[in-house]
């Protein structure tokens, strides 16, 4: 059973409440939809379990939770053995769909264009021996370089090679959770399994309430969400009561490519903050300010402070 109220004493303002009295919010939403996208696919052992039992673990609880297609963004530079090769057709042949994710996960702000485009070649490359490809790339990072001409001309490279940006709608700092469970487990501390999946879902859960309601304001309307999850661990533990939570709050679970259908992915903000996604980069162009783009949720002092109160970390101790 999901637990409620865990991350109490989070009072930043929402986005709903902060413009509560736009004219383009709406109260009342059609049904909402999202879709579950997993970067860094293969990622390589966890601390619970090793890559291959995380895949068929991730696997089987996506069929648990009725989710009959997920986006695997691949990373190719993962790809070290036959065994990370095998957990990509494993996931093709259970109805999944792989995109491109780089090969080496480079920083665009760091990194010449035409390097980097020589790195999703490569990737390209490497995914072309694989089935139910999409023709999609997601920036590492969602860095899309610290300059507008370093990111154009990257865009236009992709768009010569006929690659779609996998953008996100819902960013989210599930990455900085697992290097918290992995931190508490390497302290040999002992973790409650069932508050951790509850702070996991509910973590989640408010980052996209904050995201959708941030639509609700720039866009007048909730799109087709993209969510950002990595292919770790907690995923594959909690992805049944991540989907069910969701629904539970009207959201109705859909593959990426229905998602990337959505006028949204028409709309490309002329900004360099593109860090957040796409709904945030469309709401900072139109003059948003910074401090409503990014959910406390995604602050690792916030999270981590939620960690120690529900027990999760070891308290720390205190010496004279």
């Amino acid at each position: 059973m999901i637990l409620k109220h865990l991350l109490m004493g989070i009072c930043r303002p929402t986005i709903a409440a902060i413009l509560i009295g736009s004219a383009v919010y709406a109260e009342d939403v059609p049904q909402r939809q999202i879709a579950l996208t997993f970067d860094d696919a293969p990622l390589s052992d966890g601390i619970w379990m090793s890559g291959p039992e995380r895949t068929q673990l991730l696997i089987e609880n996506l069929r648990i939770a009725g989710v009959s297609e997920a986006m695997f963004l691949v990373l190719t530079g993962n790809i070290v053995s036959d065994a990370d090769a095998d957990r990509l057709r494993a996931y093709t042949e259970a109805g999944h769909t792989l995109a491109n994710h780089s090969h080496t996960h480079p920083w665009l702000r760091d990194t010449d264009p035409e390097i980097y485009l020589k790195d999703v070649d490569q990737a390209s490359d490497v995914l072309s021996g694989y089935d139910a490809v999409a023709p999609f790339f997601r920036f590492p990072y969602l860095d899309e370089g610290d300059t507008r001409e370093r990111r154009l001309e990257v865009v236009q490279g992709l768009q010569r090679r006929s690659l779609a940006n996998a953008y996100v709608t819902v960013d989210t700092y599930d990455w900085y959770l697992q290097v918290l469970v992995n931190e508490a487990v390497e302290a040999g501390h002992l973790i409650d399994m069932d508050i951790l999946g509850a702070v996991y879902v509910d973590i989640l859960l408010r980052g996209v309430t904050h995201y959708d309601d941030l639509a609700q304001v720039y866009l007048g309307r909730s799109p087709r969400h993209v969510l950002l999850l990595h292919e770790n661990d907690l995923a594959a533990l909690f992805v049944p009561d991540l989907v069910a939570a969701l629904e539970a709050e009207g959201w109705d679970i859909i593959s990426a490519r229905e998602a990337y259908e959505d006028p949204i992915a028409d709309q490309r903000p002329d900004t360099q903050f593109n860090g957040q996604g796409r709904v945030a980069a469309i709401a900072r162009a139109a003059g948003a300010h910074r401090r409503i783009l990014v959910p406390q949720v995604e602050e690792e002092d916030v999270l981590r402070d939620l960690f120690l109160r529900n027990g999760l970390l070891p308290a720390p101790s205190h010496t004279e």
